[in-house]
């Protein structure tokens, strides 16, 4: 027998799941649906995030973080992604991809510089990956980072980048050695402003709605050798690593999605009679909400065993690729639930299920779809 399994929040936790949940329904509630509506970025509100530590929330105090751990962050993403995945996106790129990135692999000069103000949430982050031609397939990076000497001359487009023009600094992954192929892309830090970078289209998307995301363009962007992260060609790996963690924040927000509309559906299920009874008494309303429950329950598990493994040093690299596929799933699942329990007033923007729905969609998409993290999946368990 073993005691080293404990399913019991810690103080510290709960209080962080209280104080995000508190935040969610005071001050994303209010104006959700108008942000949805107009694709309105939620510019002070994700201010207030940010003063209240939830931007920089695994990063050590002395770069401006909270210097909480994996699970701590997991926790507070879902009680945000209840309310609003537009807000919760926002947090997780600048969490698991930008702070993550920089607090890991940047050198002590660059965290200074750019992850101070990133994890306090003075500014947000963009993560520079996607591409026309290169979205899950990393490899095919069409943008260029020529080697000039003292510099790099960044050329190319980058497409589908949340906060795109809400960002201050951008982590851009570039080929520079293409005859290397993996082994010659580079990941450089780009601020905004620089002469050369232009924020693109904003595109008018189904689901979160109120985070904005842009293509960007690079003509003859000079960016200083010492923006670069680490040796030379260490991009590819660099990109990975930081997905791999990204994986954990998107897991968590589908379960937040998830939960939140369970959360209405049960909520309505006890207040809209039919028959004579509220609809919760009928049997099957009863048999929706059970499996709805379950499912959920076993995402939250997926989602909190990957933040564990990543705050125990184990490898996450399967957990969380689980976790982000299954979690998922569950998020379009739950939400067209919710939306039939409602009946008719699911598909009205005031009972808040549909938007749910909408956004759910887009954790099946970014950080690789399903059937990416099925291939994830696959490799570990065949040590491919």
């Amino acid at each position: 027998m073993t005691d080293s399994l404990n399913f019991s929040l810690s103080e510290e936790h709960k209080s962080i799941k209280e104080a995000a949940r508190d935040f969610a329904q005071t001050v994303l509630l209010p104006g959700v649906i108008e942000r949805d509506i107009a694709c309105s970025f939620p510019k002070e509100e994700v201010k207030k995030l940010g003063e209240l530590g939830f931007l920089g929330m695994m990063v050590d105090p002395q770069y401006g973080g909270s210097g909480l751990d994996t699970l701590s962050y997991v926790i507070a993403m879902e009680e945000i992604a209840k309310v609003d995945a537009s807000v919760a996106v926002v947090m997780s790129v600048n969490n698991s991809l930008v702070c993550y990135g920089l607090d890991k692999y940047g050198s002590p000069e660059q965290k200074e510089k750019y992850l101070k103000p990133l994890a306090s949430g003075e500014i947000i982050g963009a993560f520079c990956l996607s591409e026309p031609e290169a979205g899950s397939d990393a490899t095919s990076q069409r943008t260029s980072a020529e080697d000039k000497g003292d510099f790099y001359l960044v050329n190319g487009i980058k497409n589908w980048i949340t906060n795109g023009n809400s960002a201050s600094v951008y982590l851009v992954i570039a080929q520079t050695h293409a005859e290397l192929r993996h082994k010659g892309i580079n990941a450089l830090i780009v601020e905004k402003g620089q002469e050369g970078f232009l924020v693109g289209k904003k595109e008018d998307k189904l689901g979160i709605r109120a985070s904005d995301t842009h293509s960007l363009n690079f003509n003859d962007v000079k960016v200083p050798k010492d923006r670069r992260i680490g040796e030379d060609g260490f991009g590819f790996k660099f990109a990975m690593s930081t997905l791999n963690g990204g994986r954990i924040g998107i897991a968590a927000q589908a379960l937040g999605i998830a939960a939140g509309a369970y959360e209405l559906a049960l909520k309505y299920s006890k207040e809209r009679k039919a028959f004579g009874k509220p609809i919760s008494e009928h049997q099957a309303i009863q048999f929706k909400l059970a499996e709805m429950h379950a499912k959920i329950q076993a995402a939250r598990w997926m989602v909190y065993k990957a933040a564990w493994d990543k705050d125990q040093g184990n490898s996450y690299i399967e957990s969380a690729a689980m976790a982000k596929w299954y979690a998922s799933e569950v998020a379009m699942w739950a939400t067209t639930e919710a939306v039939q329990i409602h009946g008719g007033y699911g598909y009205v923007r005031e009972y808040h299920v549909e938007r749910m729905m909408r956004d759910a969609k887009i954790t099946q998409i970014y950080e690789g779809t399903s059937e990416i993290q099925k291939l994830v999946i696959a490799r570990e368990i065949l040590k491919l």
